[in-house]
């Protein structure tokens, strides 16, 4: 019995393996899209097929609304006590110490002056990765700072919110902080000094009870989480399913708790309008 036998081999017999450097693709979480990171951070973090907003840090969003090399940071290394010395799975005091080093961060919110097309202004931004954007005594602190310097200087004010609520580890201090910045904005409508609020998602807890819903004009990214307590808890206490949608950007517009529902790519510019017309 013969066997056909070729002369020559036409494939090779060895597998190739291509390295790809890790983090260089990003999967949407909302249509599952592949996208390359260069490709999400061209398009402001939100992805090129269904444009669903990726959550961003402090440093991203400072890319994204202010003037490239305009911010100057204030209170920069103003970091959290224990004052309770509160202990759960690990102290916290080492969590904070932790939450710096992970995060290059001080605490959950950066705050400082900028311009938005030339137009100066205070800004505050929170971060989530920092113990979930929690507010405690620093954040509202500097909140309370930035406020002042807003009035000192006669510069509108906007703040972005992206915060789980009151940081538990330091009780009623956290609480006392929503009305320490409600009385600031206060003071600061008083005189007339223009105040944007955008929530990100999440906005929750007390965050949505204080400061975020106090804005001149309160705006948000597309399907952003705002409210105040969780959906499961809000079910349990009034016995009833809730809405579709309940708690999404869209949902608060429609039924008048937010003003607007803005793209990312439109935010800046959306701003620097509102701002002119405040003025």
């Amino acid at each position: 019995m013969s066997w056909f036998k070729r002369s020559k081999k036409n494939f090779s017999d060895d597998t190739q393996k291509i390295d790809l450097p890790d983090g260089m693709w990003v999967k949407c979480s909302e249509c599952d899209e592949i996208i390359h990171k260069k490709q999400l951070e061209n398009n402001f973090w939100t992805c090129v097929k269904c444009s669903y907003h990726f959550r961003i840090g402090s440093e991203e969003y400072i890319k994204v609304i202010l003037d490239e090399g305009s911010f100057k940071e204030l209170n920069k290394k103003m970091r959290s006590a224990d004052p309770l010395e509160f202990s759960d799975t690990k102290r916290y005091s080492s969590r904070i110490t932790d939450a710096i080093k992970k995060t290059e961060l001080y605490d959950a919110i950066r705050t400082g002056t900028g311009t938005i097309n030339g137009k100066e202004i205070s800004f505050g931004c929170m971060d989530f990765k920092f113990i979930g954007g929690s507010m405690g005594s620093v954040v509202g602190e500097k909140i309370a700072r930035l406020i002042d310097k807003s009035i000192k200087s006669k510069i509108p004010l906007v703040l972005l919110s992206s915060s789980g609520g009151a940081r538990m580890m330091e009780g009623v201090l956290s609480l006392m902080q929503m009305a320490k910045t409600s009385a600031r904005l206060a003071r600061l409508a008083d005189l007339g000094i223009p105040y944007i609020s955008i929530l990100t998602d999440p906005t929750t807890g007390g965050i949505t009870a204080s400061y975020a819903m106090l804005g001149d004009v309160n705006i948000a990214e597309p399907k952003a989480l705002i409210g105040f307590a969780g959906p499961r808890v809000i079910k349990q206490t009034i016995g009833r399913d809730l809405p579709k949608g309940f708690q999404t950007a869209e949902f608060l517009q429609e039924h008048g708790f937010i003003d607007s529902v803005v793209s990312r790519k439109e935010l800046k510019n959306t701003i620097f309008t509102l701002l002119e017309f405040l003025s």
